[in-house]
């Protein structure tokens, strides 16, 4: 056998300390206890518990799940007739066995949809396809999940509704009619619109407007999601601000659903999350392969100082934050909208270790 060297020694030393420093924390979800909420999101390997790191992190840590993909339609429906509800009965008995509520993703949504469904042509087969869908999927899980994204992302920047396959074959109330029909087969589940964005004034402005429609139709809306993809360093922290106490006057949940902060480069002059738009990769938008420079990790931890520190101010109107995954090696923005980056968005790191943000975050609510 050989006896490790000193220099080895004394880093397996260090990484011990760390990770038992880490474990002797409060949690996130015991920190802002008395605030709101503490959500990430979970892939298939996670709701598996094949990832015995991420599970150790995710029951300390959360006291709210959304699923990645296991609930979209492309992994739900596949075909007409056909639904795959094994990954999405998995995410409801890990939520059980760890007593963490479900927040499901998402009823309807111009991606990720099956290919029958884009295949589609007629207003009926749409309209029925809608309905069965909904009533379907949010009826099984009713009082087994917590909330449903009933539709994500139905506006473009603009706030004018977008150009989906539901938009043109269905028209602008399909929206309301999504709400009305998942008000019927989920009664014990809270009904949400979701959408990246919707703190810029234009599309805000568009969200207030679809809310006030669906109430105005006298159909239950329980809470809006502000995904929360935003840039290290580019946080429209004023914007964020008005956009809370805008929506919290129409009476419902305001929610930060899939929170992270982009480290990289934006390869255009817009800020987005559709998943559809794609960029070519260069060494410009990849700068960080091998680890963050302190000076980013330091603005990288501002920044989500500062956020939290804002989402504290107005605890009485933010009813949860959900990360929009556990570490970043997970993250969707490691391939989003380039692909084979490395990005670095979230509390935990590759080695599934707590970041200084995440020490911060903590500190700022004693």
């Amino acid at each position: 056998m050989t006896i490790p060297t000193k220099p080895i020694f004394f880093v397996l030393l260090i990484s011990f300390s760390v990770i038992k420093n880490y474990a002797q924390t409060i949690s996130l979800k015991d920190a802002y206890k008395n605030s709101f909420m503490i959500g990430t999101a979970l892939n298939a390997s996670q709701i598996e518990e094949r990832d015995s790191n991420a599970a150790k992190i995710i029951t300390h840590e959360f006291n709210a799940i959304t699923p990645e993909n296991s609930m979209k339609c492309e992994v739900i429906h596949p075909s007409w007739n056909t639904y795959h509800f094994e990954q999405a009965d998995k995410l409801i008995a890990y939520g059980n066995k760890n007593k963490i509520p479900i927040m499901g993703h998402t009823l309807v949504w111009h991606s990720q949809l099956s290919g029958f469904v884009k295949n589609i042509q007629s207003a009926d087969s749409l309209s029925l396809f809608l309905d069965q869908h909904i009533s379907t999927i949010a009826a099984r899980y009713d009082g087994k999940i917590f909330s449903w994204d009933v539709v994500n992302e139905a506006l473009n920047e603009d706030g004018s509704m977008r150009n989906s396959i539901f938009l043109q074959k269905l028209g602008p109330n399909y929206v309301v009619d999504a709400f009305r029909i998942a008000q019927k087969a989920a009664p014990k589940t809270e009904l949400y619109y979701n959408d990246y964005n919707i703190e810029q004034p234009q599309k805000r402005a568009g969200a207030i407007n679809l809310i006030k429609k669906i109430q105005a139709a006298g159909v239950r809306i329980d809470g809006v999601g502000i995904q929360g993809h935003w840039q290290l360093g580019h946080v429209p922290f004023k914007d964020i601000e008005e956009s809370i106490e805008a929506f919290s006057k129409l009476g419902i949940k305001v929610m930060f659903t899939e929170l992270d902060l982009t480290v990289l480069p934006n390869p255009w002059d817009v800020t987005t999350a559709d998943v559809n738009m794609k960029a070519e990769n260069n060494a410009y938008f990849n700068p960080y392969p091998t680890g963050l420079p302190d000076s980013v990790e330091q603005m990288f931890t501002k920044d989500y100082v500062q956020l939290f520190a804002l989402f504290q101010k107005h605890k009485k109107d933010v009813f949860r934050v959900t990360f929009w995954g556990v570490h970043d090696k997970q993250s969707w923005l490691n391939n989003w909208p380039i692909f084979g980056r490395t990005n670095y968005p979230l509390l935990f790191d590759r080695n599934y270790q707590p970041k200084e943000a995440y020490y911060k975050l903590i500190s700022i609510t004693k």
